[in-house]
Protein backbone atom coordinates (compact mmCIF):
# COMPACT_ATOMS: atom_id res chain seq x y z
CA UNK A 1 0.00 0.00 0.00
CA UNK A 2 1.04 3.54 -0.78
CA UNK A 3 0.14 6.80 0.82
CA UNK A 4 -0.14 8.45 -2.46
CA UNK A 5 -0.05 12.22 -1.19
CA UNK A 6 2.16 14.43 -0.05
CA UNK A 7 2.78 14.28 3.49
CA UNK A 8 2.61 18.26 3.70
CA UNK A 9 -1.32 18.03 2.63
CA UNK A 10 -2.55 15.57 5.17
CA UNK A 11 -4.49 16.35 7.76
CA UNK A 12 -3.96 15.83 11.79
CA UNK A 13 -6.25 12.86 11.57
CA UNK A 14 -4.72 11.17 8.41
CA UNK A 15 -1.02 12.27 10.34
CA UNK A 16 -2.24 10.18 13.06
CA UNK A 17 -2.96 7.21 11.26
CA UNK A 18 -0.09 7.03 8.91
CA UNK A 19 2.09 6.98 11.82
CA UNK A 20 -0.03 4.30 13.75
CA UNK A 21 -0.11 1.90 10.99
CA UNK A 22 3.70 3.05 8.86
CA UNK A 23 4.50 -0.39 8.25
CA UNK A 24 1.89 -1.16 5.90
CA UNK A 25 2.88 1.69 3.61
CA UNK A 26 5.57 0.70 1.55
CA UNK A 27 6.39 4.52 0.47
CA UNK A 28 6.62 5.46 4.15
CA UNK A 29 9.85 7.83 4.57
CA UNK A 30 10.54 9.05 8.37
CA UNK A 31 12.57 12.29 7.38
CA UNK A 32 10.01 13.32 5.28
CA UNK A 33 7.23 13.13 8.17
CA UNK A 34 9.39 15.04 10.66
CA UNK A 35 10.28 17.63 7.35
CA UNK A 36 6.34 18.07 6.87
CA UNK A 37 5.77 18.75 10.55
CA UNK A 38 7.59 21.80 10.00
CA UNK A 39 6.46 22.73 6.53
CA UNK A 40 3.11 22.17 6.54
CA UNK A 41 0.40 24.56 6.26
CA UNK A 42 -2.98 23.03 7.08
CA UNK A 43 -2.29 22.39 10.55
CA UNK A 44 -2.22 24.50 13.53
CA UNK A 45 0.82 25.08 16.12
CA UNK A 46 -0.48 23.20 18.83
CA UNK A 47 -1.37 20.55 16.30
CA UNK A 48 2.29 20.66 15.04
CA UNK A 49 3.49 20.24 18.41
CA UNK A 50 1.17 17.37 19.21
CA UNK A 51 1.92 15.64 16.49
CA UNK A 52 5.55 16.42 17.18
CA UNK A 53 5.75 14.74 19.92
CA UNK A 54 3.42 11.46 18.44
CA UNK A 55 5.92 11.14 16.02
CA UNK A 56 9.41 11.51 18.04
CA UNK A 57 7.18 8.75 20.48
CA UNK A 58 7.40 6.65 17.31
CA UNK A 59 10.27 6.93 15.96
CA UNK A 60 12.78 7.55 18.55
CA UNK A 61 15.41 6.43 16.90
CA UNK A 62 15.04 7.59 13.89
CA UNK A 63 14.69 11.14 15.50
CA UNK A 64 17.79 10.82 17.49
CA UNK A 65 19.88 9.78 13.90
CA UNK A 66 17.97 12.56 12.22
CA UNK A 67 20.12 15.32 13.94
CA UNK A 68 23.43 13.53 12.28
CA UNK A 69 21.54 12.78 9.19
CA UNK A 70 19.83 16.15 8.93
CA UNK A 71 20.53 18.71 11.51
CA UNK A 72 18.48 21.79 9.97
CA UNK A 73 15.95 19.92 10.26
CA UNK A 74 16.15 17.92 13.87
CA UNK A 75 16.47 21.66 14.41
CA UNK A 76 13.38 22.79 13.17
CA UNK A 77 12.08 20.28 14.20
CA UNK A 78 13.13 20.27 18.20
CA UNK A 79 12.59 24.29 17.88
CA UNK A 80 9.20 23.99 16.57
CA UNK A 81 7.08 26.88 18.00
CA UNK A 82 9.91 28.70 20.24
CA UNK A 83 11.66 32.27 20.15
CA UNK A 84 14.79 31.49 20.05
CA UNK A 85 17.40 34.24 21.01
CA UNK A 86 20.81 33.95 19.06
CA UNK A 87 22.63 32.76 22.32
CA UNK A 88 19.42 29.79 22.62
CA UNK A 89 20.32 28.72 18.66
CA UNK A 90 24.24 28.63 19.39
CA UNK A 91 23.69 26.57 22.59
CA UNK A 92 21.04 24.43 20.45
CA UNK A 93 23.62 24.53 17.63
CA UNK A 94 26.60 23.35 20.01
CA UNK A 95 23.98 20.13 21.81
CA UNK A 96 23.53 19.17 18.10
CA UNK A 97 27.13 19.30 17.33
CA UNK A 98 28.11 17.20 20.46
CA UNK A 99 25.51 14.38 19.99
CA UNK A 100 26.59 14.31 16.60
CA UNK A 101 29.68 13.31 17.31
CA UNK A 102 28.21 10.70 20.37
CA UNK A 103 26.66 9.26 17.58
CA UNK A 104 29.37 8.64 15.41
CA UNK A 105 31.30 7.36 18.12
CA UNK A 106 28.61 5.16 19.88
CA UNK A 107 27.85 3.47 15.78
CA UNK A 108 31.59 3.46 15.52
CA UNK A 109 31.36 4.94 12.07
CA UNK A 110 34.36 6.56 10.90
CA UNK A 111 32.75 8.70 8.33
CA UNK A 112 30.28 11.24 7.32
CA UNK A 113 29.56 10.14 3.75
CA UNK A 114 25.34 10.26 4.25
CA UNK A 115 22.67 12.55 4.76
CA UNK A 116 23.80 16.34 4.46
CA UNK A 117 27.18 15.74 4.90
CA UNK A 118 27.55 13.81 1.46
CA UNK A 119 26.28 16.89 -0.44
CA UNK A 120 27.88 20.24 -0.91
CA UNK A 121 25.64 22.50 0.60
CA UNK A 122 27.49 26.21 1.38
CA UNK A 123 23.94 28.16 2.44
CA UNK A 124 24.56 30.36 -1.08
CA UNK A 125 20.99 29.87 -3.08
CA UNK A 126 23.23 30.45 -6.11
CA UNK A 127 25.78 27.92 -5.86
CA UNK A 128 26.54 26.25 -8.87
CA UNK A 129 27.67 23.56 -7.23
CA UNK A 130 24.85 23.16 -4.80
CA UNK A 131 23.50 19.69 -4.41
CA UNK A 132 26.86 18.39 -5.63
CA UNK A 133 28.03 15.12 -4.22
CA UNK A 134 31.67 15.52 -2.42
CA UNK A 135 34.03 13.03 -2.00
CA UNK A 136 34.97 13.15 2.11
CA UNK A 137 38.43 15.14 3.23
CA UNK A 138 37.95 17.39 0.00
CA UNK A 139 37.84 21.16 0.02
CA UNK A 140 34.51 20.75 -1.00
CA UNK A 141 33.58 19.02 1.67
CA UNK A 142 35.27 20.87 4.29
CA UNK A 143 33.46 24.08 3.26
CA UNK A 144 30.08 22.95 1.99
CA UNK A 145 29.02 21.03 5.12
CA UNK A 146 26.60 22.92 5.92
CA UNK A 147 28.48 24.71 8.89
CA UNK A 148 29.17 21.89 11.03
CA UNK A 149 32.72 20.65 11.54
CA UNK A 150 34.11 19.22 14.71
CA UNK A 151 37.28 19.85 16.53
CA UNK A 152 38.63 15.88 15.17
CA UNK A 153 38.25 17.13 11.97
CA UNK A 154 41.52 17.10 10.05
CA UNK A 155 42.13 19.33 6.31
CA UNK A 156 44.38 16.65 4.77
CA UNK A 157 44.60 19.03 1.66
CA UNK A 158 46.18 21.50 3.77
CA UNK A 159 49.55 19.41 4.98
CA UNK A 160 51.47 20.02 1.77
CA UNK A 161 51.12 23.52 2.23
CA UNK A 162 52.36 23.65 5.66
CA UNK A 163 55.03 21.02 4.78
CA UNK A 164 56.29 23.30 2.31
CA UNK A 165 55.99 26.68 4.41
CA UNK A 166 58.10 24.86 7.33
CA UNK A 167 60.42 24.75 4.65
CA UNK A 168 60.77 27.86 3.52
CA UNK A 169 60.97 29.10 7.43
CA UNK A 170 64.29 26.30 8.05
CA UNK A 171 65.88 27.84 4.45
CA UNK A 172 65.19 31.16 5.04
CA UNK A 173 66.57 30.35 9.49
CA UNK A 174 69.51 29.24 8.38
CA UNK A 175 70.40 31.94 5.87
CA UNK A 176 69.64 34.82 8.54
CA UNK A 177 72.24 32.24 10.98
CA UNK A 178 75.14 32.38 8.19
CA UNK A 179 74.19 36.08 7.16
CA UNK A 180 74.94 37.05 10.92
CA UNK A 181 77.80 34.61 10.85
CA UNK A 182 79.37 36.43 8.19
CA UNK A 183 78.71 39.99 9.44
CA UNK A 184 80.69 38.90 12.80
Amino acid sequence: MKVGKQFNTLTYGEYLHLIENHKKFTDFNTLGLFRSIVETTKLSLEEKLELRKVAVAAFAKTFEFLQLKDPKTYFKVNTLGEKLTIADESQAWDDIRQNQQRILESKKLKHRNFGTYSKHDCGQEICYMKGLMTKQGSILAYYGSGEMGFGSDTRNWFKSEKAARYKRDRKAEQQIVSNRIVEE
